[in-house]
């Protein structure tokens, strides 16, 4: 038994050489929120009607274990498009997407670890390129958040055929042309300027309308006044002014007879002391 036992040794030293050599390929561990897909290199190829879920699996060195992320990922680029009269416009668009992890297999066997490269980005970029070549400035300007809205929804039900969820596709950024961007801001600016104007012609309408009112108020009155002033109401008021004036203790007052039913002059000046 003695001259088996180098065998053996040696045998086991092998082994556990090749086990060393061959571990990453053959313990693999699938995080959270990932899935593992099997591909047996002499027993089938791609395992579709089986996900490795999260854990350790022990697979033959030959056969090879492909991981997909299965949480909410996002994607954030830009892209140049031409509108309907050929200006070029860029957009700004972020993608939100993950795996359907049941169809995992098949996605890996059809399509492969870069469908985000291969379906989700170029179906994205191909509807809005179509989509606001048929649209003028104005209109991508203007009610860009619903139009973009419509034309994506047409990029979700393609990419969802190839066992993709897209959870949201949002377009942050609009970028015109620098001239157009001057023509829009002077367009606002002169919107602006004439609602001002407006503004003002309203307040002085109101203002002269306020003032017109005020004068036939005071019209008004004086008329009235007039036709209370008769002779012996000012020859009263008058003589209740002197009897005032002379009751004052800072001044002396004089009284000299200025005709016949007429008012009295008063003289006066300050008191000494």
């Amino acid at each position: 038994m003695s001259r088996y036992l180098p065998v053996v040794i040696t045998s086991t030293i092998i082994f556990l050489l090749v086990l060393v050599y061959f571990h990453s390929y053959i313990f693999i561990t699938i995080q959270s929120g990932e899935a593992g897909v099997l591909y047996r290199r002499f027993a089938g190829g791609t395992v579709t009607d089986r996900i490795y879920g999260e854990g350790l699996h022990i697979i033959f060195p030959w056969n090879t274990m492909s991981i997909y992320n299965t949480r909410v990922q996002e994607k954030s680029y830009s892209l140049s498009v031409l509108t309907d009269e050929g200006l070029k416009i860029k957009l700004h668009v972020s993608i939100r997407y993950y795996p359907e992890r049941d169809s995992v297999g098949v996605l890996h066997q059809k399509v492969g670890p870069d469908y985000l490269q291969k379906v989700v980005i170029p179906e994205v970029d191909h509807t809005l390129r179509v989509s606001v070549g048929n649209m003028n400035i104005n209109e991508v300007y203007t009610s860009a958040g619903a139009s973009f809205h419509e034309i994506i929804a047409q990029a979700v039900t393609e990419i969802e055929k190839n066992f993709i969820v897209i959870q949201d596709v949002i377009v942050r950024q609009v970028d015109l042309p620098d001239t157009v961007e001057a023509a829009i801001q002077a367009k606002i600016e002169q919107k602006q300027l004439a609602e001002a104007y407006e503004f003002r012609l309203a307040r002085e309408t109101q203002e002269a309308k306020r003032k017109a009112i005020e004068a036939k108020g005071i019209f008004d009155y004086n008329v009235k006044v007039k036709e209370s002033l008769t002779g012996d109401i000012l020859k009263w008021k008058g003589i209740q002014a002197t009897q005032a004036l002379s009751e004052s203790n800072n001044a002396k007052v004089v009284v000299i007879g200025n005709g016949d039913n007429q008012l009295p002059i008063i003289l006066g000046g300050a008191s000494g002391p």
